[in-house]
Order: C-alpha cells, then structure tokens, then sequence
C-alpha cells in the first residue's frame, strides 16, 4: 500500500488516538507489524504550539517512517499553518481530523462536527494540500448521522482537493463507538474513488480483518481500542492474512516483557510524574480480564513511583507465569 511515495511496510495501521498513540505506542505497535501509526491530534490553534503536551506531540525522535501527524481544527488558514508547523518538526504525512465525535472537539466546529458543511470541507482540504509538500490524508466518518450519511460526497471532494488516502470510520457521528459498523458504505466510497480506501471500525481479530478488507475492498484496515494493551494484534492479523492460519496467543514472558519495555518507554518519554499516570491505563489495558488482574488493577493504581509500578508489574506476571505458559482470561474477561 502506498500514501503518495511511501510504501507501507503493510497495510495495517494504526489508528489516531487521543491520550494513547503517542510516541511509544506507536513504535510498539510498528514493532509488531503495523505500516503506519497516526499520532494523537494536534489542536490547530496556535496559541497551543508552546504547550508541553503540543511538543511532546510534536516530539518524533527516533520514530519510524513515514511520521504521520494528525491535526484538528475548523479554519483554514490555521489548520495550513498546523501543517506546515508538524512539517517542519519532521510530519511526513498530514492527516486531517473530520472523525472525532467528542463533544468538546464538535462544539468548536471541528472533528466530525464538519461533516455539517462540505463547502468548508473543501476550503480546508485545499488550503492544507496547498500549504505543505507532503501527502495529506482524511480521515472521517459517514455522516453527521443517520439521516445525513455523506461520506461519499465528502470522499469526492477529498480526491479532488489532493487528498491521498481516505480513512472511514463506519459509523456516523451521532453513532459514536455504539452500533455495528457499515462496511456496506465504505465499500460504496471505494468503489467510487481512486485514492487508497482505509476501512476502520470494530477491526478485533485477524478474521474480522480478513472479512472487512474483503467486504469493502478496502486498501488497508485502521486499527484503534482493540490494539490497547494487545499491539501484537497486528503481528496476529499480517500473519492470518499471508498464511490464512491464527498465530498461537502470545507467552506470558513475551507479554511482561513487552509491557516492562513499554513502561520504560513512557517513564522516559514522559518523565516521572506523568510517566507512572499515563502507564496506568496501559497497564489496565494488558491485564484486563486475565486471571486474578482486578484485584491486580486496584492496588497498582494506589502506586505513585516507578519502582512500586515496575515491580507490581513484574510480580503479577511472574506469578501468571508460575501457572500458565499462554495468556488466558476469565470467563468474563477480554478474550479477543
């Protein structure tokens, strides 16, 4: 898969989260096989580029390429200079927020809130393209809501404005993360269009990666919340797709010390303070629904320094590893 003149190592990628695909999520993830990792959104306003949490955004050192920068807002003249910005902080690629249904981002008119009016749709779309040298990319939804899907509408005015790949949530706005995705009309946009079609939603196993890419004879698939604390998902669909055979689960070895490493990575990247908050969540994502983790999950969020977090870490799966060599869940846990 190709977005202008890179080829994508494959044709999974990972999804732009807000508070989750930073720097070290995304290198996890391309570890594990995805082609490209889209970084969290960057707020267009410019009064936002001297924040800590825009230049942590901002930060790409050491980052596999291509960089993929994500960017939101809802004028044009700010949304160019956002671009040009994240450019010349090294974005090889710039993707444009039309997607995100979060009420705080739609009350100012921006994310999926622009879906409401493709005239500005259009002016932001070339205002972007015609600002930096680098491909940009769309990412959206289908509408605004049920009874206004104009995702194909807004697909062909992306192609025409020099959009080069189109990434479609199957869902409206109105729909949030609720209801089952509508493949039916991504494979509709595809059909329709000549840029690279990514189809997003829903995407949890290597089967349902297999189905939607043949159901909506989309380019690659977008992978967002089921690569959260399982970015070997990747590994696990690239393998099912090549070969058509499932990947055994992942040992509990590889995963303590995927997570060890990930915490490092954040302890870093973040610092001290921060680093042990935002590691929680991800913790909390790893060790959903294994054996024993709730009560794991609890005492762990009490902890306030690196070494009481790594060591909680390494103690909890070093007593997994004591009774199973493969992940298991229980009952009512996260099994896929």
């Amino acid at each position: 898969m190709h977005i202008g003149p890179y080829r994508l190592k494959s044709n999974l990628i990972v999804a732009p989260m807000a508070g989750v695909t930073d720097r070290p999520f995304r290198q996890l993830c391309r570890s594990f096989g995805a082609g490209l990792a889209v970084s969290e959104m960057v707020a267009s306003n410019s009064l936002l580029y001297g924040s800590e949490k825009t230049k942590r955004r901002a930060n790409h050192a050491g980052e596999g390429e291509p960089v993929s920068v994500q960017i939101v807002g809802a004028d044009p003249a700010m949304l160019a200079e956002a671009a040009k910005y994240n450019v010349d902080r090294g974005a090889q690629i710039i993707d444009i927020n039309m997607g995100c249904p979060a009420k705080k981002i739609c009350n100012v008119s921006a994310g999926s809130a622009l879906l409401k009016d493709e005239a500005l749709i259009g002016r932001i779309l070339e205002a972007v393209v015609g600002a930096v040298d680098v491909p940009v990319t769309l990412k959206t939804r289908t509408g605004w809501n049920k009874d206004d899907k104009n995702v194909l509408s807004v697909a062909r005015i992306a192609e025409q404005s020099g959009i080069q790949a189109l990434a479609i949530h199957g869902r409206t706005r109105a729909c949030a993360y609720t209801g089952e995705a509508e493949y039916d009309t991504i494979a509709a946009v595809k059909a329709e269009i000549g840029i690279p079609v990514i189809a997003n939603g829903d995407i949890t196993s290597p089967e349902k990666a297999r189905f939607v890419l043949d159901r909506t004879g989309a380019d690659g698939v977008m992978i967002g919340r089921a690569a959260q604390g399982r970015p070997w998902i990747f590994r696990e669909i690239a393998h099912y797709l090549e070969t058509g055979e499932k990947l055994p689960p992942p040992e509990v070895e590889e995963i303590r010390r995927v997570l060890l490493e990930h915490l490092e990575d954040l302890y870093a990247f973040y610092g001290d303070v921060t680093g042990v908050r935002v590691a929680r969540k991800h913790i909390s994502w790893y060790t959903k629904g294994l054996v024993g983790s709730a009560h794991f999950r609890h005492a762990m969020n009490q902890l306030d320094g690196i070494p009481e977090q790594r060591r909680a870490v390494d103690e909890f799966f070093s007593g997994l590893m004591d009774r199973q060599r493969y992940l298991s869940y229980e009952e009512d846990g996260l099994a896929a």
